[in-house]
């Protein structure tokens, strides 16, 4: 069965999207253990800011304009935390993050990414995940992780 992030038009306002992760972040952080610093969080609400990729150059001027310790190496262990918990996901194409929809599940990383207005949109789908999984056992070869990133055009910009 298909199922995908929320439907995201233009007009959609972010901030239920941020304090829905936040708060998953605060959970998951406080059920391992975790520090959940204010670095983290604030590179969490950026990349949770919009349903686009973001790029780590863009947040560390972010960064730097709001005084927030903007040096490369600290945010990308930040951001790298917050791959490995499962609270964001890496865009390889475009070198950006965008916000997990489903943090602290273990799933594969599927996306549909609009070539027009640049959403991106996380997709869930097991059938899919066990289809290359099995095709590729029967290659011989055993797949560990994969990230499938789909470009194409939304329904918002096919409308327009």
């Amino acid at each position: 069965m298909k199922k995908t992030a929320k439907s995201v038009d233009r007009n959609h306002d972010h901030e239920h999207c941020i304090e829905d992760a936040l708060a998953a972040a605060v959970k998951l952080c406080a059920d391992r253990n975790l520090r959940f610093t204010p670095l983290r969080r604030r590179v969490l609400e950026l990349v949770w800011s919009g349903h686009k990729p973001v790029g780590a150059y863009a947040l560390l001027n972010q960064l730097h304009d709001e005084d927030l310790g903007s040096a490369p190496p600290t945010v990308y262990r930040a951001l790298d935390f917050l791959i490995e918990h499962g609270l964001i996901h890496r865009i390889e194409r475009m070198n950006a993050f965008i916000g997990c929809s489903h943090p602290g599940e273990s799933h594969r990383g599927f996306f549909l990414i609009c070539g027009q207005c640049g959403n991106a949109e996380e997709l869930h789908s097991n059938g899919l995940a066990d289809t290359i999984v099995a095709s590729a056992g029967r290659r011989g070869f055993a797949a560990r992780d994969m990230t499938l990133e789909v470009t194409g055009t939304c329904a918002d910009c096919r409308k327009s």
